[in-house]
């Protein structure tokens, strides 16, 4: 049988390690260990204890990973020669040390481990922080932003050198300031122990880098410095409709909401037209209020939260893009709303059947926006013209008999032979590409554009738009195109 014994050399000096693990190196032919460079390993080749490193093997591998499997299989070979062998490395062999994972996932090989300190309690010790208070421990070659907890303390391990510590920068000042404060601690609770507190920006121009350092981040204290955070986000609709939050807040409700909820998607519709980032950005910012609106007022009434919100969007996200998360093709963006059609059909079963493949559509949308849904979902089916040139003439037809109407003063049946007018352009619309409701917002900010113009050219010369004929204002209103 196979056994590999792993002893911890802690993270200190010789005079820190226990003396049963002394005892251990010292009685060892052989000590292979993962790296030479630890403040104990020149007092231990003093005494006597003979090591193999694989430190040669950082030098030949571009990848943490690929070095660590590496180091695993060397030490599988040497069991499976000598039977037992002993393996050091350095702290505790169960934190920050991923070769011990590995060979814990070996089934053929008897993993016994010794202790010896981590890096962790001299940390704690020479920064004076309690870990209860709220601590991460996060490995800097693989770490992301987004799952670091700002409020807590953060200590990131692998920075060794300037370029891991530039990785952890870049990742940093994705939460943080360029000027936040960090603490570079190299050598823990050894006579080396050094503490370097540097602005974010020059983290990685620390000359004490080595394979000894850790980088503390503080927590953050300055609440202005959460404002981007979803959580921070979360606790002001919550206050906001608190016990002592604020009046119209509180007695909000979905259905008084409803309307607020359009103004803003046509704000942001606006501001995406304008070109203006910084306008998209308050009006998507006025979208998402409505949408923790509602989601707090479902929290409030202990229905649903804004996890079960996001929950239920991701599942559909990936149910419904099988060409990304799963075995399925889609070859172009047709191809992709085709699966999704057929994906939502799958899904409706067990539900309440749908009726129609024209169910689904919001009835309170936009007209020319909802006869583009009805006729897209048609065409899913083929009900669609190929050709633009029946779909003129059905233009014409409608148009004679709308204009029949008209003469003949059957104003209800005007209405609709003008609504058959629009439904025949929102579907050549449609087959030039064209979205009608852009097209009309396109028109209508163009016409106020000009009729301001008017507005204000009058309002120079003194004069009234009341007072002008027709023809003066047409006047204007050509040169207002020439502006």
């Amino acid at each position: 049988m196979m056994n590999i014994h792993i002893i911890g050399l802690g993270a200190g000096d010789l005079e820190q390690l226990s003396l049963g693990m002394y005892k251990r190196l010292k009685e060892a032919k052989l000590v292979r260990i993962r790296t030479l460079d630890h403040p104990l390993v020149k007092s231990l080749q003093e005494e006597g204890v003979a090591f193999e490193s694989y430190d040669h093997l950082y030098e030949s591998t571009d990848e943490f990973s690929d070095v660590y499997t590496q180091i695993v299989d060397a030490l599988m070979d040497a069991a499976k020669e000598e039977g037992t062998v002993t393996y050091a490395v350095p702290g505790h062999p169960m934190v920050a040390e991923s070769t011990v994972q590995k060979l814990l996932a070996h089934d053929d090989v008897t993993v016994t481990i010794e202790g010896g300190q981590s890096f962790l309690d001299p940390m704690f010790t020479a920064l004076h922080i309690d870990p209860i208070d709220g601590f991460q421990l996060v490995d800097g070659t693989a770490m992301l932003a987004d799952d670091l907890v700002l409020t807590q303390h953060v200590i990131i391990g692998q920075v060794y050198d300037a370029m891991s510590a530039s990785v952890v920068k870049l990742a940093l000042m994705e939460r943080l300031p360029d000027d936040y404060v960090v603490m570079v601690v190299t050598a823990a609770g050894t006579k080396q122990e050094s503490i370097v507190s540097v602005p974010l920006f020059e983290l990685d121009r620390v000359t004490t880098l080595s394979n000894l350092t850790a980088v503390y981040v503080p927590p953050v204290q300055d609440a202005r410095l959460l404002y981007r955070e979803f959580r921070t986000l979360r606790e002001v609709i919550k206050t906001l409709r608190g016990p002592n939050g604020c009046p119209w807040d509180k007695k909000q409700t979905h259905e008084s909401l409803k309307r607020y909820a359009v103004e803003e998607v046509y704000e942001l519709l606006e501001a995406i037209d304008s070109g203006d980032d910084d306008h998209i950005v308050e009006e998507l910012g006025d979208v998402l209020l409505q949408v923790m609106l509602h989601a707090q007022i479902g929290e409030d009434d202990g229905y649903y939260t804004v996890e079960d919100i996001i929950e239920e969007l991701v599942q559909k996200m990936i149910r419904r893009h099988p060409h990304v998360f799963g075995d399925a093709a889609a070859e172009d963006a047709e191809e992709v709303l085709a699966n999704w059609e057929q994906i939502k059909m799958q899904e409706k079963e067990g539900e309440a059947a749908r009726e129609s493949r024209l169910d689904g559509i919001p009835k309170d949308l936009p007209g020319l926006l909802k006869a583009y849904k009805l006729q897209k979902k048609a065409a899913r089916v083929g009900f669609d013209w190929d050709d633009a040139a029946p779909m003129w003439m059905k233009l014409q037809e409608e148009l004679s008999e709308w204009l029949h109407e008209l003469k003949m003063g059957n104003r209800d049946k005007a209405v609709s032979e003008l609504g058959d007018v629009l439904f025949v352009l929102v579907n050549l619309a449609r087959f030039y590409e064209i979205e009608p409701e852009e097209a009309i917002q396109r028109t209508n900010t163009k016409f106020a554009t000009r009729f301001r113009y008017i507005e204000a050219e009058l309002h120079k010369q003194g004069l009234t738009m009341e007072d002008q004929s027709l023809d003066v204002l047409d006047e204007l209103w050509e040169k207002s195109k020439r502006t």
